[in-house]
C-alpha cells in the first residue's frame, strides 16, 4: 500500500510559506504580444521543447506558448525565460476578469466560472496519479487550466513532491502548493476515484475522502481562510455529477460543523450548466 508523503517531508522543499516573488511584474497589455514572442523564441533555446516556428497571429502565438509549456517536463526554466514569463502570465492576470470570493455567500457557496479567476486563498485542482498536470496541449480539463495559469514553477514543485514521495499519488488524499501567477494563493491537488459504469461504495468513499483530505490539509496552512473547489472526477474521470455532488456537500456541511471557526468560506466552483444545476440542488 502506498503511504502518502505529508505535508512536514514536502512543506520546506517547496518553499510552501515563503510568497512568490516574480523575476519581471506584469506586463502591461500592450507589451503582451511582443514578450509572448520573445516568451517563445528564448523557449526554442530549450532542449526539452525544440524550436518552434512561430504563427503570424498574437493568438495563436499564445496558444503555441501555452501548449509549449504544457508538454515540457518538469526542470526549472532559464532565469531570462523565466523573467519574460512572469511579466506575460502576470499581465495576463491582471487583464483577466477575476472574481473575489469575499463576495458569495458563508459559508458555503456555488460559483459558476472559471476557477483559474477566483480570488480564493486556495483552490483545488482535480490531478491524475503522476500529480504533474496534463501534458496534452490545449486539453480542457481543469488540471491543465489550473497549470497553464500557474507557470511552470507548478510543475516543478509537484515534481519535487513526487520525487519524495517516489510513488504515484494515491486516490483520495491531497497535497499543496503555491498557486505562483494564479489570483489564489495556493493550489491544492487531489486525486478522485475513476469510474467506468456503475459506482460503487468504493467510489463513494473516495471521493469523499478526497473532499475531506483537501479541507484537513488546507487547515493545516495557517494563512487559508477560504477554499474553492472544483467538481473532483466529474469529467473525464466519470462520476456521475449529481451524487457527486451530493457527496462533496455532505463531507464539506459534516467538515465545518466539526472545525467551526477555521474556514470562513468553501466555495463549489462549477464550469457548466450541469454542475451548476447538480450543486445547487444539493445545497437544497
Amino acid at each position: 500500500m502506498i503511504t502518502a508523503l505529508p505535508l512536514r517531508d514536502y512543506r520546506d522543499a517547496v518553499a510552501l510559506d515563503e510568497p512568490f516573488h516574480p523575476l519581471r511584474p506584469p506586463a502591461p497589455a500592450r507589451h503582451l504580444d511582443g514578450l509572448t514572442g520573445l516568451a517563445l523564441r528564448l523557449l526554442g533555446e530549450d532542449p526539452r521543447v525544440g524550436r518552434p516556428t512561430l504563427p503570424r497571429g498574437p493568438a495563436e502565438r499564445r496558444l503555441l506558448l501555452r501548449s509549449l509549456l504544457t508538454v515540457r517536463e518538469p526542470a526549472p526554466v532559464a532565469p531570462d525565460l523565466q523573467a519574460v514569463l512572469d511579466a506575460v502570465l502576470g499581465g495576463e492576470r491582471e487583464q483577466s476578469a477575476s472574481s473575489d470570493v469575499g463576495g458569495l455567500a458563508a459559508p458555503i457557496a456555488v460559483w459558476r466560472g472559471d476557477i483559474t479567476l477566483l480570488r480564493a486563498d486556495a483552490i483545488v485542482n482535480a490531478a491524475n496519479d503522476a500529480l504533474l498536470g496534463c501534458f496534452q496541449p490545449m486539453h480542457q480539463c481543469v488540471d491543465n487550466a489550473i497549470h497553464a495559469a500557474a507557470g511552470p514553477r507548478l510543475r516543478e514543485d509537484c515534481h519535487r513532491i513526487m520525487a519524495a514521495q517516489a510513488a504515484p499519488e494515491p486516490t483520495g488524499v491531497a497535497k499543496i502548493t503555491r498557486g505562483y501567477h494564479l489570483p489564489a494563493r495556493f493550489v491544492l491537488h487531489t486525486v478522485g476515484p475513476i469510474v467506468r459504469g456503475t459506482v460503487k461504495p468504493a467510489h463513494e468513499q473516495a471521493l469523499a475522502d478526497a473532499y475531506r483530505s483537501c479541507l484537513d490539509l488546507a487547515a493545516e496552512v495557517g494563512t487559508i481562510r477560504t477554499l474553492a473547489f472544483c467538481a473532483i472526477s466529474t469529467g473525464i474521470f466519470g462520476f456521475p455529477k449529481q451524487p457527486a455532488a451530493h457527496i462533496a456537500v455532505e463531507v464539506v456541511r459534516d467538515w465545518l460543523a466539526a472545525h467551526p471557526g477555521r474556514l470562513d468560506r468553501v466555495v463549489f466552483t462549477t464550469f457548466s450548466g450541469d454542475d451548476d444545476t447538480a450543486y445547487r440542488k444539493a445545497l437544497r
